[in-house]
């Protein structure tokens, strides 16, 4: 889809040929283009065939708002889903005047423009600033959310209140972990926050330690178990805590202790806990081990053990059954003296091949167990558990 097909979208002969390629989406794509192209033009069918899909797609980040809104199917992978987005912009106060650099189809100004802010987006791909213009009006906060097409660097963080900033991940060969090759580049963004009285920055949560600037804050948060995004909070929005992990949709939070140190290891409990991935991510294994009583069973890998059942948030709780050093003779013949037919395997500090290993199991049984494989002290084993 180009400008010129997206703007046709928006027109009311756009809007009639939206509303109908919304109510065959889905169904055989061939019969879909042939009922439309008795009507509309090619083009038109295309976009209106195109947005139906994407804005289907796009219900499982968006809810109900996703009926409404534009996408482009780049914009909406790499789009924040709104949970997650109304929290990070919870923590602005609202009106507070935003400056979106990189806003892509405007997924966070829109959480943003949610929580009262007043927000001056921009993004370099012409196609992709009309469509967060588009959505903005769609959803009622025009009045609060100005977007234009241009590069991050027109933009003065001086003036404004709060600088936001998810530099876009993704080069000609795909999605990459580099913030160097981020657009754009992490010193330009650093340059930008220099010059911002307070930051929020958008990365991915596999961001090295070294690329965080000293005294920002940095927030991992998970959603169902499943690590997002970071965040890293600069100037007068960065806390005291320097790392946070958040769990949404709990909205649990826990932070940095420095007076733990490093979690302490030792042998197996009755219970092995499973951090979840922003506590791990935020490196704050030792906390979560405080409120459960336990310590760890390797040094370095993050499995936390013990002998009370502390119920958590922030880790799944496995009863252990039976350890033993990993071979597949010892653990296949463990699983039939059980009867589990139906294992779900987890691995931390392992190097097996799951898909491998369920194979080579060849379990047969009407019980089910969680089997954890994992290193301690460099030599492998695993646990046989069941949730608790």
């Amino acid at each position: 889809m180009d400008l010129d097909a997206f703007r046709e979208l928006l027109t009311p002969r756009g809007q009639e040929a939206l509303g109908a390629a919304a109510e065959i989406a889905g169904d055989d794509p061939v019969a879909a283009v042939t009922r439309l192209r008795k009507t509309y033009d090619a083009d038109l069918t295309s976009a209106a065939l195109t947005q139906a899909t994407l804005r289907r797609r796009a219900r499982e980040k968006f809810g109900d708002d996703a009926d409404l809104m534009y996408f482009t199917p780049g914009g909406l992978e790499q789009s924040t889903r709104r949970e997650v987005a109304d929290h990070r912009a919870r923590r602005i106060a609202p009106g507070s005047r935003v400056a979106d650099v990189c806003c892509g189809i405007g997924g966070d100004l829109l959480a943003l423009a949610r929580a009262g802010c007043v927000v001056e987006a921009v993004d370099a791909d012409p196609l992709t600033a009309a469509v967060a213009r588009a959505n903005a009006d769609a959803l009622g906060f025009g009045d609060r959310v100005s977007v234009r097409a241009a590069d991050a660097a027109t933009i003065d963080p001086a003036a404004f209140d709060v600088l936001f900033a998810d530099p876009a991940r993704r080069t000609a060969r795909g999605r990459t972990f580099d913030p160097m090759a981020y657009s754009p580049p992490w010193p330009d963004v650093l340059t930008m926050v220099a010059r911002a009285e307070a930051a929020c920055l958008k990365v991915a949560p596999g961001i090295p330690y070294e690329f965080i600037p000293a005294g920002a804050e940095a927030e991992w948060v998970s959603y169902k178990g499943d690590v997002k995004e970071a965040v890293i909070w600069c100037g007068g929005l960065a806390g005291g805590a320097g790392r946070r992990a958040t769990i949404l949709p709990a909205g649990a939070t826990v932070t940095s202790d420095p007076a733990l140190g490093p979690a302490g290891h030792g042998p197996v409990g009755r219970y092995v806990y499973e951090p979840d991935g922003a506590a791990i991510r935020a490196h704050l294994v030792a906390e979560i081990a405080a409120m459960v009583g336990g310590h760890l069973l390797d040094p370095h890998i993050a499995y936390i053990t013990g002998d009370a059942a502390v119920e958590t948030p922030w880790a799944s709780r496995y009863e252990v059954h039976e350890m033993l050093p990993f071979s597949l003779k010892r653990l296949r013949a463990a699983l039939r003296e059980r009867g589990v037919g139906n294992a779900t395997i987890k691995k931390r500090g392992s190097a097996v091949d799951v898909e491998r290993l369920r194979k080579d199991l060849r379990l047969s049984g009407d019980r089910s167990a969680v089997v954890i494989l994992t290193r301690i002290v460099e030599r492998p084993f695993a646990l046989i558990c069941t949730p608790s």
